[in-house]
């Protein structure tokens, strides 16, 4: 049974409470999967509904993006679509910079748009997806923006507005460019953001194949093929980060987002994507731990009428736990203390760290759930000498 334990200035104090709230089926040592290892040297899984993270793998590592930087093309686009400052049926013109930097020219992918044609932005959206087509996205970035360079600074904006604080895009096709880097768990994050923003739109991701210029191409991801519920999102490849992809997948109302980068080729990166949406789907069960408002724990105050105070969870504390190796799961309640009084009920103070091995799962925010007022004098001076005495052995 994982036991709760306490952290204050970088120590850990074993709590009496256990997370007895955990289902016995949870822990059941049963014929679940061995514990998950992966040829990628870059890869991370998440879990859509809680946010659990269930596998992490170097996962803050900034890597070239290659034709994944096309799913921030996208947001840019759904975005801008959603607030009505473009429309389906608007029509862009093939550029000759388009047409000979992502068109037949390139000998890249395209959906092999002829120089001066005139496109819908909805087809372009398709090619974009589902061909993975460089002229597309470049065309669809000079007809927003005017120019690719400007639709560049559009997706840095779009990303940092949605949460994305490392990446950083230079182009709308993901060619290699200096100084564009993207991290997994931040590409993870964009696939969520893009399926539960953009609904209407996710599901072209599954498309099978896209006709255009009287050529079908089929959908670059090799998920889709598989069987297991697999609706999304796309690959890439450069020669410095290897082959990499994200890709989604539900089962039986769990959906994963799966990222991988550094494979040394296509094969080897659809089996590795595949073994870990497998583990994922299989290898967890959903639990609830405590309510919102639930009383998690206490922290120690300095200075105040009363020397803890109890700290409730925010939201409910739900995430997914492996069906065996119980062992690897440890929940942590983090605060920086002890606290100086006044206390204000409600007052944020630290989070409840659920932990997968030496991966963090899952951070909930927790709050002062009473008012601790300032303490009398003698008091105060009291906590000051014990503070003194002990405070180092913390």
């Amino acid at each position: 049974m994982a036991v709760l334990t306490q952290r204050r200035r970088g120590s850990l104090v074993a709590l009496s409470l256990a997370l007895a709230l955990l289902t016995p089926t949870a822990w059941a040592q049963g014929d679940g999967p061995k514990p998950f290892e992966t040829k990628a040297p870059q890869a991370y899984l998440m879990e859509a509904k809680t946010g659990t993270v269930l596998f992490s793998k170097q996962p803050e590592t900034l890597i070239a993006p290659a034709a994944l930087a096309k799913l921030m093309t996208m947001e840019v686009v759904f975005d801008a679509l959603k607030t009505s400052r473009v429309k389906l049926d608007d029509i862009y013109t093939v550029s000759e910079n388009a047409w000979r930097k992502g068109g037949a020219p390139s000998r890249g992918s395209t959906m092999f748009a002829a120089l001066k044609s005139k496109i819908t932005l909805n087809d372009l959206i398709q090619g974009a997806i589902v061909q993975s087509a460089n002229d597309a996205c470049i065309i669809i970035a000079e007809g927003m923006a005017g120019s690719e360079e400007k639709f560049a600074e559009l997706m840095n904006q779009r990303a940092r507005a949605i949460g994305l604080k490392q990446s950083v895009f230079k182009n709308a096709t993901g060619l290699p460019a200096e100084g564009q880097v993207v991290s997994l768990s931040e590409l993870a994050f964009l696939g969520r953001h893009i399926w539960q923003t953009y609904p209407e739109f996710y599901r072209i991701f599954a498309q099978p194949e896209f006709t255009w210029n009287k050529i079908t191409q089929r959908n670059r991801n090799p998920l889709l093929s598989y069987g297991i519920g697999a609706d999304g999102l796309g690959t890439g490849y450069t020669e410095a980060s290897g082959y990499a992809i994200l890709g989604s997948a539900e089962q039986n109302g769990r959906r994963l987002f799966a990222a991988m980068s550094g494979m040394t080729s296509e094969a080897e990166r659809a089996q590795e994507a595949r073994k870990l949406l497998d583990y994922g789907l299989n290898g967890f069960e959903d639990a609830h731990l405590f309510d919102a408002g639930a009383i998690i724990g206490t922290a120690r105050v300095y200075g105040g009428m009363k020397q803890e105070v109890p700290l409730k969870a925010l939201d409910p504390v739900e995430v997914f736990v492996p069906l065996t190796d119980k062992d690897l799961v440890k929940v942590h309640l983090v605060y920086d203390g002890p606290l100086r009084a006044p206390i204000a009920s409600d007052q944020p103070i630290g989070s409840l760290q659920v932990w997968i091995g030496d991966n963090l799962a899952k951070s909930f925010q927790l709050a002062a759930a009473e008012d601790v007022a300032l303490g009398s004098l003698s008091s105060r001076a009291a906590d000051a000498a014990h503070e003194l005495a002990f405070g180092w052995l913390r």
